[in-house]
């Protein structure tokens, strides 16, 4: 698909780096994603540091302390978030022994893992094509084939259904890190940095910007 080829060869080159996508543990994953949840990736590199260095695996993590854990998630501003680690640790053990699951509806199962973390891990840890989306992501799609959607993007079929065809390759969770790199610092929500954008000649978003600017400058020109 030449959509997805165009934004992993724009990762290739731009894309950033970090710790949790060095991984394919499905526990350093979903510690990552409950991090990352409405906090910039930068913000969470040294608390993700220091967490996985307190508790490497799902099982010293499962028999860690609820305070102990706040005093590491604490930085992130969101408290609520150390119970998730706590809740779906210790299901994740007692129910599953220890072990995720590599389907998409018994990861559901686990406290705390909405869809998006459920998609992730499918994608990262098991390489298993999953319809991975979020706001950014959404609108990204929404945006480049100019579905004119509004409301809630990420939860609308049309929007669901083109993110399963781009997760179905054979990185998905290469992509995955490549399109949330590419919404972030190309397809951004205020102002898209269009010029640099590998996909500009395909977009339908620039080619009906495009259009409109042209029909206000003739209107211009003839008033």
């Amino acid at each position: 698909m030449i959509v997805r080829d165009s934004i992993i060869q724009w990762f290739n080159r731009h894309g950033r780096d970090f710790l949790w996508r060095q991984t394919k543990d499905p526990y350093k994953i979903m510690i990552a994603e409950f991090m990352l949840h409405r906090t910039r990736a930068e913000q969470v590199v040294p608390v993700y540091l220091e967490f996985i260095k307190k508790y490497p695996d799902i099982f010293s993590l499962a028999d860690a302390d609820f305070r102990d854990v706040q005093k590491v998630t604490r930085h992130l501003g969101l408290h609520w978030r150390s119970r998730h680690f706590i809740e779906a640790s210790r299901f994740v053990v007692e129910k599953l022994n220890g072990k995720f699951p590599e389907t998409y509806n018994e990861l559901r199962k686990i406290p705390g893992v909405g869809e998006y973390i459920a998609g992730a891990i499918m994608v990262v840890s098991f390489s298993k094509p999953a319809p991975v989306v979020d706001s950014n992501i959404a609108r990204f799609i929404n945006r480049f084939w100019n579905l004119n959607l509004s409301g809630e993007l990420r939860r609308k079929k049309e929007i669901i259904k083109i993110a399963g065809t781009l997760f179905s390759c054979r990185e998905p969770g290469k992509f995955l890190f490549a399109i949330v790199d590419f919404t972030s610092l190309i397809c951004k929500p205020g102002k898209p940095e269009c010029g640099n954008c590998p996909l500009k000649d395909m977009c339908r978003y620039i080619k009906k910007s495009s259009k409109n600017n042209k029909r206000t400058n003739e209107t211009v020109l003839e008033s």
